[in-house]
């Protein structure tokens, strides 16, 4: 049941984040069109993703209690499963735009990775002190 605590308290953040992620800076700033460069492609999708996914892995993992929180892998998939479940479903939805060779699928795969590292690193900061 912690688990399903967790990503519950994942799920909520990681949707409110996105959605204030579209509304605010993707319909505003990108357009329908996209972005044409990498730069911008960095700083209006990716950068904003990786804030939701670190925010969405710290609220997940800060609601994972005592005693389980000390059993790595399983504080891990309390606080990674929903940024990763996230991924995967965008992946299988917009499979076409997702080719090895094209950078979308490889900045998608390192923001995921950089953000569940950054929000486990936050949580790990919060808790100790």
């Amino acid at each position: 049941m912690t688990l399903v605590r967790s990503w519950a308290v994942g799920i909520v953040v990681l949707v409110v984040t996105e959605y204030v992620q579209m509304t605010l800076v993707h319909d505003t700033l990108v357009g329908p069109d996209g972005v044409g460069s990498f730069g911008a492609a960095l700083a209006l999708v990716h950068l904003p993703n990786l804030l939701c996914v670190v925010l969405a892995t710290w609220a997940a993992a800060r609601v994972h209690p005592e005693p389980w929180r000390e059993v790595p892998a399983r504080h891990v998939a309390a606080a990674c499963a929903v940024p990763a479940a996230a991924q995967v479903l965008t992946l299988s939805l917009r499979w076409e735009a997702m080719s090895p060779a094209g950078t979308a699928l490889w900045m998608s795969t390192g923001v995921l990775l950089a953000g569940c590292a950054a929000g486990l690193l936050l949580d790990k900061l919060v808790w100790t002190s």
